[in-house]
């Protein structure tokens, strides 16, 4: 019986590097890799070894027999991924000789990292690198440092605990996805490794003091806010961002145990991507199922308190164009207690999930009921929870005196309001300036080249930070791999700038900083 993958793939090709017979796609040297919304296994070609499960880090790898019922489509799904014709990224995986018994790729090492060259010559003597950001995108960079070279690393993270996105982003009811952490966490008491947490670089020690320390510096700072709506009524109280709605229920330590109020019936998410589907799913799951989870403690007792029955959930564009993965959507049709309903308000909406090919999104929702809704209404059941899909609609307005009562939004027969006392923005992430580094406002990102920071010889940067906020976690594997490569190459050139102090005089450094509580000496 072959394997499956399933709804937590993190895409970062663990997976693909121990299997014997090449038969999970697409591997990072087809070009179909990094456009997918996760990995597959061909089940013709798997021979039940059951390494892939062993190896990956978020548990996504199961028996196709020993599917749960909410996880069973995933068997079809890999299959279909092999059929032809079956997805646009056919003719790649054609190409590639997929399905033939075969040895992992030549760029591959024994992690499946992509091999940017890691030869350095025999007398080259340890680098002292610090990686400021301790989510996947610094660890996948730390790691490749730590088993590819003799370097020495110095994690540095502003927040109390390590873990960036992993720790701050994922869902709770996502334990799976959560649990890449314990394989980044092992590397952080790696012998070659010192750890500073609450160590804010701008703040208690500047970019240049950092660097005369080291002989090169990686940041991964991720992208801190999100995108604007940059529409009227935005700054209501009762508009909130799904970037602090995720890091409340997360226990982040810079947002209030109070900065959520879910005393509204109805709530308008706007956007259309998996963090959009995240807060939805949230919003209407059992308190009861989340109790064992990570959640944050407020963020369970606020959710038990909650009188949140119907979710909204607001795309401008149609269920075809949808940035959210199918399995997101998957999830939300095996909600215990939930419904789910498409708003037919546009006459574009049925056709298009009509005309869904079987390997499109939009084709989750054929079988999802269609209707109207009077949104003059109060939701209907005081017993069941809905979540609305509202495709070809956007918002125009936040609404209200002193806080939000509803938003007007754009819909086939013109606009209209939908009443909420609370509206989500879930438009995307945006990166801000980081002291120090040159800063691009349109694209909300580090200017660099391969992760070289443009005109900072020695400074170079990874992740959303370094490529903008796309990609899930293991997207950061090899944007990674890329940026150590870099850094690698410029030191064998002599390109680095040697370090002014050593290892004991930053640590004296931060000590000092810390008793003083600010970075201005």
């Amino acid at each position: 019986m072959a394997f499956a993958i399933t709804q937590t793939c993190c895409s970062d090709a663990t997976c693909v590097s121990v299997c014997p017979v090449n038969c999970i796609h697409p591997t990072p040297e087809e070009r179909a890799f990094g456009s997918t919304e996760m990995l597959h296994i061909d089940p013709r070609s798997c021979i039940d070894c059951g390494a892939c499960a062993d190896a990956c880090p978020v548990d996504a790898v199961f028996p196709v027999d020993r599917l749960p019922a909410t996880q069973r489509e995933y068997a079809r799904i890999n299959a279909a991924y092999f059929e032809p014709g079956g997805t646009p990224e056919s003719p790649d995986r054609a190409e590639s000789g997929e399905g033939s018994p075969a040895e992992p790729g030549p760029n591959f090492h024994d992690w499946g990292e992509p091999s940017f060259d890691r030869v350095l010559p025999s007398d080259f003597g340890p680098l002292r690198v610090a990686i400021v950001g301790t989510g996947p995108a610094g660890m996948y960079a730390a790691r490749d440092l730590l088993l590819h070279t003799p370097a020495e690393v110095t994690l540095v993270d502003r927040l109390p605990l390590a873990g960036g996105l992993v720790r701050y982003g994922v869902a709770p009811d996502h334990p799976s996805t959560k649990k890449v952490g314990e394989t980044f966490a092992r590397f952080h008491t790696h012998p070659r490794v010192r750890m500073h947490l609450g160590l804010d670089v701008g703040v208690h020690i500047t970019a240049e003091e950092l660097a005369a320390h080291h002989d090169a510096v990686i940041y991964a700072v991720g992208a801190a806010t999100d995108r604007r709506l940059g529409i009227p009524g935005e700054e209501l109280p009762g508009c909130v961002s799904a970037t602090a709605f995720v890091a409340w229920y997360n226990a982040h330590p810079e947002v209030a145990p109070d900065a959520v109020d879910l005393s509204a019936e109805r709530v308008v998410v706007v956007g259309n991507g998996n963090v959009a589907l995240d807060v939805a799913r949230l919003l209407v799951t059992d308190p009861d199922t989340l109790a064992g989870t990570g959640i944050a403690g407020h963020a369970l007792a606020e959710l038990r308190r909650s009188k949140v029955r119907e979710v909204v959930v607001l795309g401008r564009r149609g269920p075809g164009e949808a940035a959210y993965t199918r399995s997101e959507l998957l999830a939300l049709k095996h909600l215990p207690g939930v419904d789910l309903l498409v708003d037919d308000h546009d006459p574009r909406v049925g056709p298009a999930v009509a005309a869904a090919g079987p390997g499109d999104k939009a084709a989750v929702l054929r079988d999802v009921a269609r209707g109207a809704v009077d949104w003059s209404l109060p939701p209907d059941s005081p017993r069941r929870r809905r979540i609305v899909l509202r495709f070809f609609s956007a918002p125009v307005r936040v609404c209200g005196s002193g806080h939000t009562r509803a938003v007007r939004v754009t819909g086939g027969s013109g606009e209209l309001e939908i009443p909420s006392a609370l509206v989500l923005r879930a438009i995307g992430y945006r990166g801000i300036p980081q002291a120090g580094l040159p800063f691009d406002e349109a694209t909300g990102t580090v200017p660099n080249e391969l992760g070289r920071v443009r005109d900072r010889p020695g400074t170079y940067v990874v992740g959303w930070s370094k490529r903008g906020p796309s990609g899930g976690i293991g997207a950061n594997r090899v944007c990674a791999a890329e940026t150590v490569g870099s850094l690698l190459a410029d030191a064998v050139a002599g390109a680095l700038p040697a370090p002014a102090a050593g290892p004991k005089a930053f640590r004296r450094l931060v000590r000092r900083r810390r008793r003083r509580g600010r970075g201005d000496g």
